[in-house]
């Protein structure tokens, strides 16, 4: 008999020790995999895999459109003068350098390349470049109207164009290109906010929004060569926004709080676990299976989508929530005289239920079309296996011999005593639950977020300097635009070419106020081909013109510019996006003219939208038969994220179907199952309620939350239905449970204080969620107790 005990324990020996050599390997790989994984924070990763065209258009220009690489830069807090001073100076350091694409801050740096190139190209770009206007009908109007605007306002401008332009297609190039462009206000020639109190510059990236280690390169480029242009004045400060600007802060925040997280968490579990347990080795491995799950999670992710979104790396903390559970089932349970592996295989069944539960729950997100979705997805169920697994395999090879902890049995009479006196309240819980419903019911829609901006980890404040400083440049309202496109470039530019004739009846009818087009920059082949055909040659020229200046106060000789500059036009190159180049109307094409897959896509932005109803139902006739589609950009992404709320919720609801369906199979009593879910969808119904009443529109990460609540808590309702054999089982069940929740509530607790809105979201729905879950398991729980300590007594 001896021989077969010293054998069985030899041949657990040696399976702990392969347990334990696997565990090592999987935590090296595991590092190595999430050492090569990138972190990621743009908002993209939480929209569709699959995109409609228009949801595609925002993936696209999220990631790596121009809007993605540009940084909106202001200096404030000093003198005006010293403003615009520091404006030019941070400008001149920043131009040139291959990290910067341009810099605009209203200097005629770029200015004056804009002029050069609307000079030299005028008769390519002028929409008023016809055959007739060339004739000497067409050039004896066009000279009669300069007589006109020579007596104008404009009559010095045009006394030095005259010459060379007598059709005024500068002028007419130069108010449309002006038209509905407010602008910044400017002091010195330098942009500043209307009150004067910021100098405000433009910075376009060379890098995608997307390759967040050259945009903080790029910041810290920008922030460095203001320092050395401030040099020891310190009043003078920067302040940046921008997309990039936003991802490389929720990078470097959402890393700061879940490491401040889960410093804070780890310290305060290890305080209890060692109030609890009075030993450091106890507390190392209680947090053994965290830290692992942790580690896995992530390099599960980055194993399966390539990087991993900050959102889901910051979940990781809760994962010191959950996991650590599993350890004080294993220790609290563990009696004198008992070995811990026999714990294990009273309490696994139980333990194994209640994973399969999380997990089943969190499957759902695996096939939800948005990638972030699925990540956590990915992240909670590799964790939590993995953090399961190192209880059963890694954790009772690793405990001293012998080991008991009799400190959670002093404290269990107390909270074997508070929950036997628990369903005293179950009255007021049904009372609590149908309040808290009908409260749901009352808010309707209300409770959930219904914009975008929901999902946005980007704090309030700096939202709010965004919005300030965009204001203070003039942007535009973008909120209608008309898409068209093509397969080339210049197929996308005819394609807007012809929105133009719409778009003008549009305005004429007052329904927009004006709108701007790619095509208006850079007109396409064609048209530019067109209007040199429109071009006379020289001889022609010469004789419309001698005959359209008879009778007229004009010299003969005078228009010896004029020749020159149409043969040259009518002879020259045509224009392409490269011709550009060096000015500030190429960062407008960038933004209006985009590549998209393996086409082109043209984007029309309507300004002054007085009747969003009339104008939608006249796109839908003439402008839609021309190949365009009208997007409402704000109404568009609240609907995509009403999608993404709906999918969200649609598999939340078949998660919690599918627990049920498990727990009735596993449980195989319906009055067990009943009394195993009712707690779980009261804890849910009035967290919800309590979140609500605080002022929060509840999220997507809200949800994520409350499934997390599903999860953690139906931990707690099956062991409290689990007969136990003794009342000292029983005990040391409830003392775990305890514990166990305290250890839950302090890991999800912690990132309630979290910068980060999502973040804190999340912390705080499962920190109620989970207190609430105990407390109902523990009112709705049957009460054996009694009965298991006559029994005991019996034996």
């Amino acid at each position: 008999m001896t021989g077969a005990v010293r054998r069985s324990r030899w041949w657990a020996g040696r399976g702990a020790g392969w347990g334990i050599a696997l565990w090592l390997a999987g935590l090296i790989a595991c590092g190595l995999l999430v050492a090569r994984t990138p972190v990621t924070a743009d908002l993209s990763a939480f929209l569709p895999r699959s995109p409609s065209p228009a949801q595609q258009l925002l993936v696209d220009q999220l990631r790596d459109g121009v809007v993605s690489r540009l940084i909106l830069v202001a200096i404030e807090g000093d003198a005006p003068d010293r403003l615009t001073g520091l404006s030019r100076g941070l400008a001149a350091r920043l131009r040139g350098n291959p990290l910067v694409a341009t810099v605009e801050n209203g200097e005629r740096t770029g200015r004056g390349a804009d002029g050069a190139y609307l000079w030299s190209n005028r008769y390519l770009l002028s929409p008023a470049v016809t055959p007739d206007r060339f004739t000497a009908d067409g050039l004896r109007q066009a000279l009669e109207n300069d007589l006109r605007l020579l007596q104008s306002p404009a009559g010095m401008f045009l006394k030095q164009a005259l010459p060379a332009d007598p059709t005024a297609e500068i002028l007419r190039l130069t108010d449309r290109m002006l038209d509905g462009a407010a602008g910044p206000a400017s002091r010195d020639g330098v942009w500043v906010s209307p009150d004067g109190a910021r100098a405000l510059l433009l910075v376009q990236t060379t890098a995608p929004g997307f390759d967040l280690d050259a945009q903080q390169k790029t910041l810290d480029l920008i922030q460095g060569a203001f320092d050395q242009v401030r040099g020891t004045d310190d009043a003078a400060r920067l302040v940046m926004t921008g997309p990039g600007v936003f991802s490389v802060q929720t990078r470097d925040r959402i890393e700061a709080d879940a490491t401040r997280a889960s410093i804070t968490a780890t310290l305060l579990v290890a305080g209890v676990m060692l109030l609890v347990y009075r030993s450091l080795r106890v507390l190392a491995l209680s947090l053994l299976p965290a830290a692992t799950g942790a580690l896995a999670g992530v390099a599960a992710v980055g194993l399966g989508f390539g990087t991993v979104h900050g959102i889901t790396l910051g979940f990781g903390v809760t994962l010191l929530g959950e996991s650590v559970d599993y350890a004080i089932y294993l220790f609290t349970q563990t009696q004198p005289g008992s070995p811990a592996r026999r714990t294990l295989l009273r309490i696994w069944p139980t333990l194994l239920l209640g994973v399969a539960t999380s997990i089943v729950g969190f499957g759902a997100m695996l096939v939800s079309s948005f990638s972030g979705l699925a990540q956590l997805g990915l992240f909670s169920i590799t964790g939590l296996l993995v953090a399961l697994a190192v209880t059963r395999w890694v954790l009772p090879a690793l405990l001293p011999e012998g080991y008991s902890t009799e400190r959670p049995a002093r404290l269990a009479p107390v909270l074997t005593a508070l929950t036997g006196a628990a369903p005293a309240l179950r009255l007021p819980l049904a009372a609590a639950t149908l309040l808290s419903l009908a409260w749901l019911v009352h808010q309707g829609p209300a409770v959930w977020s219904a914009e975008l901006s929901s999902l946005s980890p980007v704090a309030e404040a700096d939202q709010t300097l965004d919005e300030a400083l965009r204001r203070d440049l003039g942007a535009p309202d973008a909120g209608h635009l008309l898409v068209t496109g093509g397969a080339t470039a210049d197929e996308a530019l005819v394609a807007a070419e012809r929105l133009a004739a719409p778009l003008e009846a549009l305005a004429r009818d007052r329904l927009i106020a004006g709108y701007d087009s790619p095509a208006l920059t850079l007109p396409s082949q064609a048209t530019q081909r067109a209007r040199q055909a429109a071009l006379p040659p020289p001889d022609t020229l010469r004789a419309a013109l001698n005959e359209a200046l008879q009778g007229l106060p004009f010299r003969p000789d005078a228009f010896a510019p004029f020749l020159t500059d149409v043969e040259k036009a009518r002879t020259m190159p045509l224009l392409t996006p490269a011709s550009l180049d060096g000015t500030s109307m190429k960062l407008k094409l960038d933004s209006l003219l985009v590549r998209n897959g393996d086409g082109w896509t043209a984007m029309l932005p309507l300004r002054g939208v007085s009747d969003p109803q009339a104008l939608a139902a006249r796109v839908a006739g003439e402008v839609a038969a021309r190949g365009a589609v009208l997007l409402n950009l704000k109404e568009e992404s609240d609907h995509l994220y009403r999608t993404y709320r709906q999918e969200a919720l649609t598999l939340a609801v078949l998660g919690a179907a599918a627990i049920t369906l498990l727990l009735a199979a596993a449980l195989r009593s319906l009055r067990s199952l009943v009394m195993a879910v009712m707690p779980l969808a009261a804890a849910v119904v009035v967290t919800m309620a309590i979140l609500t009443a605080l002022g929060q529109a509840l999220s997507i990460f809200h949800l994520v939350g409350l499934l997390l609540v599903v999860g953690v808590g139906s931990n707690y309702s099956l062991l409290f239905e689990r007969r136990e054999p003794s009342a000292a089982l029983r005990e040391r069940t409830v003392a775990s449970v305890a514990i166990a929740n305290l250890c839950t509530v302090i890991g999800f607790g912690t990132l309630a204080f979290s910068g980060i809105p999502v973040l804190q979201g999340i912390g705080m729905t499962v920190a109620i969620g989970a207190f609430l879950s105990l407390a109902f398991a523990a009112v709705l729980s049957r009460q054996d107790t009694a009965a298991a300590r006559e029994a005991e007594g019996h034996a």
